[in-house]
């Protein structure tokens, strides 16, 4: 019963936000989207807030892959270490993309941004595939997952490069997984226990969004930071807590 409330769910939601987007129209990239709030320079570096607070993707990527090394099956899946993997190197190079794009924020820098995100974005989906529903399909999913990704943000710089750009495939790969991903936590048992890392991720990825949205007022309020740095510290946070929580979750021994 629980598994096909998953489905009807997953499929309902999916759905719909894909009959939203084709209803809405190709989604160029809004122009005002490179104008942060703080574009203040800090030790020579350009917007450089915006940019330094990209460190902390790259400090979590690292610990989760040292972490990685000590690979135990009671705290992953034995076959999808590359999974785990491509989710922290994700981390990494949206580290580096991300403070690259803000270096100078444009359209074209902002692919090295999207791109690596892409890859932490499908590494993720398909790890809680694997862990709740089935680590076959989690398996089977994952490389035409992480090429979808990287395609939508392919097809994104095309259709921008001919002045007809379109986001709408972004917005699948960035946002269906975080509306399908909760559904998945509710209703099904995961082989690891606890599973609070993910809720958390998604809690700070959330709260990152917000941050992302508030970028003016944000720092208005607090002067000293602004809502995009703060998104990025909260992202950051997200992923840490995640990494945290595979260190201390042990695989459930179930008698069926």
């Amino acid at each position: 019963m629980r598994d096909r409330i998953v489905i009807l769910l997953t499929l309902a939601v999916s759905l719909v936000f894909l009959a939203l987007l084709v209803l809405h129209g190709p989604i160029p990239q809004d122009p005002e989207y490179h104008n942060f709030a703080d574009g203040r320079t800090l030790l020579g570096i350009p917007n450089g807030l915006n940019t330094l607070s990209n460190l902390p993707f790259i400090l979590v990527g690292i610990f989760g892959l040292r972490d990685l090394k000590n690979f135990s099956s009671d705290r992953y899946l034995t076959h999808f270490k590359f999974a785990y993997a491509l989710l922290f190197i994700g981390s990494i190079l949206v580290g580096f993309g991300s403070a690259w794009y803000h270096l100078s924020p444009d359209n074209g820098t902002l692919i090295w941004d999207r791109f690596p995100m892409t890859l932490a974005f499908m590494s993720l989906f398909s790890i809680v595939v694997a862990e709740f529903v089935s680590e076959k399909l989690g398996i089977r999913l994952f490389w035409p997952l992480v090429v979808l990704g990287a395609w939508s943000v392919i097809y994104w710089a095309m259709t921008d490069s001919a002045h007809q750009g379109d986001l709408r495939p972004y917005a699948v790969v960035q946002f269906l997984p975080m509306l399908i991903m909760p559904l998945i936590l509710l209703f099904r048992e995961g082989v690891f226990s606890p599973v609070r890392g993910y809720w958390q991720l998604g809690l700070c990825y959330f709260l990152a969004k917000i941050a992302e949205y508030l970028d003016d007022e944000l720092q208005s309020l607090f002067l000293c930071i602004s809502g995009h740095s703060l998104k990025h510290l909260l992202a950051a946070l997200g992923l840490f807590v995640l990494a945290i929580s595979y260190r201390q979750r042990r695989r459930v021994l179930r008698i069926g």
